[in-house]
């Protein structure tokens, strides 16, 4: 016979045992193994029927059950191959269903690696469905759960199965890798499993209902069947398969009350949240789910008290029959205080309206809702009047994000006397209707490029460009407008800085801590148009329309007067810009100034993702629609004020070396803080990440600035110099105390600092930390340098320094103003005994002693980057 297995010169009929001892003796002897894979093949030759054969083998013998490599599977793999060489050993019909029934039997004791090679041998995909399946369930009730959920998998008979039922015993023996391989094929299995698996863990269900029934189970687990695994596995189970959380409610809201419970003890046990972003995160957890809802109150009377618990369930809207009885009772008190209040509120809503927002001066009769084609000519005639001067606005349906560019719904067109407000979607309608849709943009059209007529508006190229997505005729509206005075522009000017707006006599009211929300309502910081407003006619516009459906008919009276009033103040705001321009800071001749192409809106600037360059002082570099933005003006450090926010304390100690005003928040400050001191000291605040979305809003266009957090200090203050284009010259390194932030320095000379540090050594009280010292005069600003007692300082004098003299010294101790008391222990022994050493310098506000030190220039080095930025011509390695 020769090795691919003829069998013309040999007998058939050999007997497979003694085939068997002889690959046995083989197996035996590893280094026969290429002798053994002839053999194998010589003996299914010589077989009469090698199918049958197999089975002899692997029934006479059990080295095969165990786990591994063993001589079963490599006899069944190179009979697989066999085989395919030769087809014609294929058996069918009566005689296959008896070697199916016989490797079936096989199948139920051998380990993994045997069942693919096994089942293609013998072709049991072939084999009656049902039959299968009764040998599958037979294995089940023996109690052989792997066994039968292996083969099932093997043979694709899932779908005919019960899922629960396979499963079950699975995962109390702790098989969730089975379990996930049963189901990882079909989609409505996975769905099936994740939903009794949810079931399992509904509040009150005993799981032990489940664990009885099979309270003879081999290899049992209970300590691993629980809630908390069940919870895990289905969240495991969800991502792998990527099901709708949705299926899961229990689970879900499981993990959800886990998250409440943390929740209440970072704000309550440990104190680290802040009531803003606990009240936040709850409301995001909790939903609309009335589970959740019903656990929260719950979890606030035990943390807080029945009041707290009755107004969030009245937040919520929970039935009484939810609540606990306290909490009903608390807020059925609340609901009666309520109505009480809210009556008092309705009578005196108009009268706070007036007083705290601007007012229309013109009559309710005289503004005009226009829906018919009749009374919009009757509107041109008055309009389209050469000299006429018109303030115009636009409303449309807020998108909130969604797909789609918004159509204008409203148009609103003020004279001085009155006011007209175009129903745009019905007269476009009655247009259509008349085959005249070109009427109403061809007035539009008329009104725009018409020079003699001066259009008020507020960043009109972003109501152009919704008005074109409205209508495609006026595409070209932007470009051939004529005559149009944009506001926007003196916005920008008026925002120049907080001292101008101060000098001007404007003041911005923001709700004082001190103030009850509850008396005046909480009103975020005023900008845009409203902020305009105020600063020239003294009250805001009232803005909590602005978001309303203006595609809803009929509008309600207060859209009305809030669309009225949006037109008509662009006329007050010019008139008054008019008569006296100089006060505002404007040129005199403010229509040359300003009338010309129309400004973006500071909302259709982010569609069109440009971004404008403003200077620290809030200063806007306009930029054309042809041209780049032009940076700002440079300036000094001294001229720049910021406050960093308090992930950015990194960032602000190095912007005060180079002697930037800087303020920080401490770690526990809330960032709205920041917003709060921008506001108040005409600072622009420096943030990252979600606080920038906050604190932009908060203060005027321009003054908050997002870094990058992930960048290291250095590359965040290169950004911030380069944005707001501050040149940072030698002078200015060091000429503020890092520590307090204060830019004035006492100079004190050597011998004078060794007085000092004697006298503090012996003074009672001291115990050699520091010590007073007095000057008549107060300390001048603009210390060349100074760095603290541990690093070094720039050499030279300062331009304005200050000796220690004066009546008031007794002895080696004096005062500084404020009685500042000099750190003059922080000084190292042997520091004063330097000859080259002249003079100390002493920060007036915190006593920080500074001198220059022996790595004075590797220190300063660090600064060439910065210095090369900001334009500085001078090396700083000439100094080191």
């Amino acid at each position: 016979m020769n090795q691919d297995g003829d069998s013309s010169d040999q007998p058939t009929g050999q007997d497979p045992l003694l085939l068997l001892k002889t690959l046995q003796l083989l197996w035996t002897k590893k280094e026969m193994k290429k002798q053994l894979k002839e053999e194998i093949r010589r003996g299914f030759a010589g077989l009469e029927d090698p199918l049958a054969g197999l089975l002899d083998m692997l029934e006479s013998s059990s080295d095969w059950k165990g786990k591994g490599h063993s001589l079963g599977y490599y006899i069944s793999t190179e009979l697989q191959l066999w085989i395919k060489e030769h087809p014609a050993v294929q058996q069918s019909g009566i005689k296959l269903k008896k070697l199916q029934a016989r490797v079936l039997q096989i199948l139920a004791q051998c380990p993994a690696n045997l069942l693919d090679p096994l089942i293609s041998i013998y072709q049991l995909h072939t084999a009656d469905r049902n039959y299968l399946l009764e040998h599958v369930s037979h294995l089940y009730h023996e109690g052989r759960y792997k066994e039968a959920a292996m083969l099932s998998i093997k043979l694709k008979l899932q779908p005919d199965q019960d899922v629960e039922k396979m499963c079950t015993p699975l995962l109390l023996q702790d098989k969730t890798n089975l379990v996930e391989d049963y189901v990882g094929e079909y989609p409505e299995l996975q769905s099936k499993l994740l939903q009794i698996l949810d079931t399992w863990c509904e509040p009150g269900f005993n799981i032990s209902n489940i664990t009885r029934q099979y309270q003879g189970l081999s290899r049992y687990k209970p300590d691993k069947f629980n809630r908390k695994m069940l919870n895990k596995l289905v969240f495991r189970l969800l991502d792998r398969f990527n099901v709708d959380p949705a299926l899961c409610p229990n689970v879900v809201n499981q993990r959800h009350l886990r998250t409440l419970n943390y929740l209440f003890y970072k704000r309550f046990v440990e104190k680290t949240m802040t009531q803003e972003n606990w009240t936040d995160h709850v409301q995001s957890t909790v939903g609309e789910n009335r589970w959740l809802q019903g656990h929260l109150i719950q979890l606030i009377i035990s943390y807080c008290d029945l009041n707290a618990a009755a107004r969030w369930a009245q937040r919520y809207n929970l039935p009484k029959e939810m609540l606990p009885y306290g909490v009903a009772e608390e807020l059925q008190k609340l609901q009666i205080q309520e109505r009480v209040e809210e009556a008092a509120k309705a009578d005196n809503y108009e009268e706070s309206k007036k007083k705290d927002y601007y007012q229309l001066p013109i009559p309710r009769a005289n503004i005009h809702f226009l829906q018919t084609w009749e009374e919009t000519l009757r509107c041109w005639e008055k309009v389209l009047q050469p000299g006429q001067v018109v303030g115009i606005d636009m409303e449309w349906k807020p998108s909130f994000g969604m797909v789609g560019k918004p159509r204008v719904s409203l148009l609103q067109i003020a004279l001085k006397d009155e006011v007209f407000l175009l129903d745009l979607p019905r007269l476009l309608e009655q247009a259509e209707a008349e085959g005249e849709k070109e009427k109403l943009p061809c007035f539009i059209q008329m009104l725009y490029s018409d020079a003699a007529i001066t259009k008020l508006g507020y960043g009109m190229s972003g109501d152009l460009n919704t008005l074109a997505a409205t209508w495609s005729a006026l595409k070209d509206a932007d470009k051939q407008a004529r005559g149009v005075v944009d506001l926007l522009k003196v916005d920008k000017q008026l925002q120049k800085s907080s001292i101008d707006w101060k000098r001007g006599g404007w003041k911005v009211n923001v709700l004082s801590p001190e103030q009850s929300s509850e008396d005046r309502g909480f009103r975020q910081p005023e900008k845009g148009l409203s902020l305009l407003v105020q600063h020239v006619l003294g009250k805001p516009l009232d803005k909590t329309e602005q978001l309303s459906n203006w595609e809803k008919r009929p509008l309600r009276e207060e859209q009305i007067l809030y669309a009225a009033s949006d037109a008509y103040c662009l006329l007050e705001i010019y008139e008054k810009l008019c008569k006296d321009p100089a006060s505002f800071g404007l040129s005199s001749d403010l229509t040359e100034s300003l009338v010309g192409k129309p400004s973006i809106k500071p909302r259709a600037k982010k569609q069109l993702n440009k971004q404008e360059v403003p200077s620290p002082s809030g200063q806007q570099c306009q930029g054309s629609d042809k041209e780049s933005p032009r940076p700002p003006a440079p300036i000094s450090p001294k001229e720049f004020s910021v406050v960093c926010d308090n992930m950015l304390q990194g960032l602000g100690r190095y912007l005060r070396c180079l002697g930037v005003d800087v303020r920080m928040l401490e770690n526990e400050d809330d960032h709205r803080k920041a917003a709060e001191i921008a506001r108040q000291e005409g600072r622009v605040i420096l943030t990252s990440g979600l606080p920038y979305q906050t604190l932009q809003s908060q203060v005027a266009e321009g003054r908050c600035f997002s870094v990058n957090c992930s960048e290291k200090a250095r590359e965040q203050a290169l950004q911030v110099l380069k944005h707001f284009n501050v040149q940072v010259s030698l002078a200015d390194i060091f000429s503020r105390c890092q520590v307090c932030n204060c830019d004035k320095y006492l100079k004190v000379t050597r011998e004078r600092m060794r007085q000092l540090v004697e006298g503090s050594r012996q003074a009672p009280g001291h115990g050699g930390a520091g010590c007073l010292a007095r000057s008549e005069e107060k300390p001048s600003p603009g210390c060349d340098a100074a760095v603290p007692a541990c690093d070094a300082a720039q050499p030279g004098s300062p331009r304005h320094g200050e000796r220690l003299e004066g009546p008031e010294q007794h002895g080696a101790s004096a005062a500084l103003v404020g009685d500042t008391v000099l750190q003059v222990g922080a000084i190292p022994p042997g520091v004063l005994d330097k000859a080259e050493l002249t003079d100390f310098y002493c920060c007036t506000r915190c006593g920080k002693v500074f001198w220059e030190g022996s790595h004075f220039g590797r220190v300063i080095s660090q600064f060439q980057d910065v210095l090369v930025t900001a334009g500085d011509e001078q090396s700083i390695y000439e100094l080191s």
